[in-house]
């Protein structure tokens, strides 16, 4: 999971970083094309057009079965099972190429996030970083030692949550960074990328140490420690701006590509 995360982080980074001269949205908007494109490319690959095709034509003649003899209860009834069972055998027919299509859209979503889902934390305003610990924690073991890069002061001690095996810090950016944040936890040091300031760019997410949520995180490599857990920044959210309507990315994504996937369907020889 570790290369094949940093194989499609970098493939991602090279893309945005040769896309840098376009607003925030421009990126989104061209992977989002190129997304329905993929749809489009694996729904023709996955699908059975012609069976679609005659599915497609008995939902047809039950509605019209329905419509023509609406005054003979039992051809009605006759034809409304039907009907639910062609819709069933339509929804059948969409579901192999709608998995075949989701798989790999989950993935580039998580990959995703850290450049559109994220904001870089702001200036003079605190934020919380988290530390989840493998094991319960000691009271009277010390604490991690955490030192911030330049630009970061920490506002608080670190606060120790003991039933959920966690620590916090508070601290706050008074200038704009790119760097990491260093632990020294049990004799090493682990250390964890930090964004703030007002441009928009990569934004990490939770730094774990599982592979199954190295899958949902994929922004940084796994945690190689055996005390420590995940360690988290708390991010704020962010929007993405297209022709002045603020919404998630996700909603554009989908928007565009759905869009574009439906208006070029014919030209892939793909049947709905």
């Amino acid at each position: 999971m570790d290369i094949f995360n940093l194989v499609i982080g970098t493939l991602l980074k090279w893309f945005y970083a040769g896309l840098a001269f376009l607003p925030p949205s421009g990126p989104l908007v061209i992977i989002s094309l190129l997304g329905g494109v993929g749809m489009l490319w694996v729904f023709k690959r996955t699908s059975n057009p012609e069976r679609i095709k005659r599915v497609k034509r008995l939902v047809q003649a039950h509605l019209l079965e329905m419509r023509l003899f609406r005054d003979e209860p039992g051809v009605v009834w006759q034809a409304q099972k039907s009907l639910l069972w062609s819709n069933a055998k339509y929804m059948g027919l969409m579901l192999q190429p709608a998995v075949w299509i989701a798989i790999p859209l989950t993935l580039l979503f998580f990959h995703m996030e850290a450049y559109h889902g994220r904001e870089p934390l702001p200036l003079d305003r605190d934020a919380i970083v988290t530390m989840g610990m493998r094991t319960a924690i000691d009271a009277n073991v010390p604490v991690p030692v955490m030192t911030p890069p330049e630009g970061i002061v920490a506002v608080t001690p670190p606060v120790r949550v003991l039933g959920e095996r966690q620590i916090s810090w508070r601290i706050r950016p008074v200038a704009p960074v790119s760097g990491s944040l260093r632990f020294a936890v049990g004799g090493e040091t682990i250390e964890k990328k930090i964004e703030a300031g007002p441009s928009a760019r990569f934004v990490p997410g939770l730094r774990p140490s599982s592979i199954l949520e190295a899958v949902l995180h994929p922004d940084e490599p796994r945690i190689q420690s055996p005390a420590v857990d995940w360690i988290d920044v708390r991010y704020p959210d962010a929007n993405v701006a297209i022709f002045g309507i603020q919404l998630h990315w996700i909603l554009w994504f989908t928007i565009i590509s759905m869009v574009f996937a439906l208006l070029f369907r014919k030209r892939f020889g793909v049947v709905l």
